[in-house]
């Protein structure tokens, strides 16, 4: 992602954030009032407004600052959803299933599944935090892997045996950008409660 300046958003006003996930589905009512629903996009993806953190004049200085550093909406960050960002609650290596070995393969992308006994979606997770992941081959846990944070790749050093279970646990971030190229902020309005509106949209890795 060439146009990505790996920066965190700054966390006191990602702490205020709202959003989540958008999911696109087609609705087509039918005469007898049935109902065709289709997807329009195979995976959610992320929206946030980050305006609501904005609680001081110190804040929104901040907040100029990154979003001129980041040149509007030209350069993705990095940013802590305050709602979702680890693989469970307590992070251990067991915490999500990242593949299964089978003699060859060396690589796995890092994934986070989402789901209930009736349907699952798995999420690529690019950007975890450096430092954080951990791995486990069989309920092992083991050292003998690299992350590239960038990517969320893992690596292991030999390829795991056929039929191991690969899991991790790790912490990540999103991959965004601002959704607009311009910030509207006044003394007058802020001063009065008057709301900051900062979108931010999720850049999808596999878009």
């Amino acid at each position: 992602m060439s146009t990505f300046h790996d920066v965190r958003f700054p966390l006191p006003l990602a702490f205020g954030a709202s959003g989540g996930p958008q999911i696109h589905t087609e609705i087509i009512t039918l005469a007898n009032g049935r109902e065709q629903r289709n997807a329009t996009r195979a995976s959610s993806r992320r929206r946030y407004d980050a305006g609501v953190g904005v609680k001081s004049l110190q804040d929104i200085q901040i907040l100029i600052a990154f979003f001129e550093a980041r040149r509007g909406q030209l350069y993705g960050f990095r940013f802590y959803d305050p709602m979702d960002h680890a693989s469970s609650d307590t992070i251990s290596a067991v915490d999500q299933v990242i593949g299964v070995g089978d003699g060859s393969t060396q690589s796995f992308q890092l994934v986070k599944t989402y789901g209930d006994m009736s349907g699952e979606w798995q999420r690529p997770i690019s950007k975890p935090v450096a430092g954080s992941v951990l791995i486990a081959i069989d309920g092992n846990v083991t050292s003998a892997f690299s992350v590239d944070a960038s990517t969320g790749i893992v690596s292991f050093t030999s390829a795991p045996a056929p039929g191991v279970v690969l899991t991790a646990g790790y912490a990540f971030d999103v991959a965004v950008r601002f959704d607009t190229d311009q910030l509207s902020t006044s003394l007058e309005s802020f001063g009065a409660g008057g709301a900051v509106h900062v979108p931010l949209i999720e850049i999808l890795p596999y878009a």
